[in-house]
C-alpha cells in the first residue's frame, strides 16, 4: 500500500490516519523521518488500533518560533483537534523526545509511551551542523550510517534528506530543531514519568547509543527494555517483524491489565 495517497489535509494538519476502532496509536517521527519509516507499524497494527501519523510541521514553523516546546504545541493541537481521548504515544529519534515532552505536559492524556532511539539524553545526528551542500555521497553515507544495514538507507530515502540539506531554509529548520533538543536535555524529567513506557534500542545505534537506553531504562521507572541485535537507529524499520512483536505483546499486556477484574 502506498500510504502517500492515503494524506490528508485538514484544519492546517497533515497527517496519515488508518480509522480503525480501537485505541489511538500515535507516531511521532525524526528530524529527518518520512512516512515510510512507519509502514511496518501500520501495517501491522491498523486492523487492532487506531493508527495515526501526524507530519511534524518541522518546514512549516517560522525559523525563529520553531523548537521542541513549539513542536510539541504542534502535537497538542492535532490530538485535541481529532478530539483523541487517550493515546498509546510512540517515537522514534527527536518523536521519542517529543513523546517524553508530551507526556510531562499532558499525563491525563497518555496511556503509554514507547521510544526507540530516543533523542533527549545524548544523540549524535546529521542535524546538528551544516553538511556539505550539493554532495550527495556524503548524505548517502550518513543516511547508511542510520542503520547496521546500510541497504536500508534506499535510494528514496537518501534523495528524500539530500533534498532537505540541500534547501536552505529546510536545514536552517532542521538545525534550529537539533540545537533545541540537545538544549532540552530531560534527565533531571524522566523520573516524573509514570505511564507504562517501552524501550526498543539497536543494539548498534550510532546515534543514540546502547548506554542511551540503559540510562533511559534507568530513569524511567517501571520502563521495559528490548535491545535488538545488528540494528541501527529505526529499529522499526531494520527489523520490523521483531519489533512489532515486542511493541504487539507490550500493548496487549497493557489490555489485560486494563481489562482484568480488580
Amino acid at each position: 500500500m502506498d500510504f502517500k495517497e492515503l494524506i490528508k489535509e485538514e484544519n492546517g494538519f497533515t497527517y496519515v490516519e488508518s480509522d480503525t476502532d480501537g485505541e489511538v496509536l500515535l507516531l511521532l517521527h525524526g528530524l529527518f523521518g518520512a512516512l515510510s519509516n512507519f509502514q511496518g507499524i501500520i501495517n501491522n497494527f491498523k486492523s487492532d488500533y487506531n493508527v495515526v501519523v501526524p507530519i511534524l510541521p518541522i518546514f512549516e514553523i517560522p525559523f525563529k518560533e520553531l523548537n521542541l516546546l513549539s513542536l510539541v504545541k504542534a502535537v497538542e493541537d492535532f490530538v485535541t483537534f481529532k478530539g483523541y481521548d487517550k493515546v498509546h504515544i510512540l517515537g522514534n529519534s527527536l518523536g521519542g523526545h517529543l513523546c517524553i515532552l508530551y507526556a510531562l505536559e499532558n499525563k491525563e492524556k497518555v496511556c503509554s509511551i514507547t521510544l526507540t532511539g530516543s533523542s533527549g539524553l545524548f544523540e549524535s545526528s546529521l542535524g546538528s551542523s551544516f553538511p556539505p551542500r550539493g554532495n550527495y555521497e556524503f548524505v548517502k553515507k550518513k543516511s547508511e550510517s542510520t542503520f547496521y544495514d546500510p541497504k536500508v538507507a534506499t535510494k528514496e530515502l537518501v534523495d528524500e534528506v539530500y533534498g532537505i540539506v540541500n534547501d536552505r531554509n529546510k536545514t536552517l529548520n532542521v538545525i534550529a530543531t537539533a540545537r533545541s533538543a540537545i538544549k532540552n536535555n530531560l534527565e533531571d524529567k524522566l523520573h516524573l514519568i509514570t505511564c507504562p513506557t517501552l524501550l526498543i534500542w539497536g543494539k548498534e545505534d550510532k546515534i543514540t547509543p546502547p548506554f542511551v537506553g540503559d540510562k533511559f531504562n534507568e530513569l524511567i521507572k517501571g520502563s521495559e527494555l528490548h535491545f535488538v541485535e545488528k540494528c541501527g537507529h529505526a529499529p522499526m524499520m531494520e527489523h520490523p517483524d521483531k519489533f512489532n512483536r515486542i511493541l504487539g505483546e507490550f500493548l496487549s499486556n497493557l489490555s489485560k491489565q486494563k481489562n482484568s477484574p480488580t
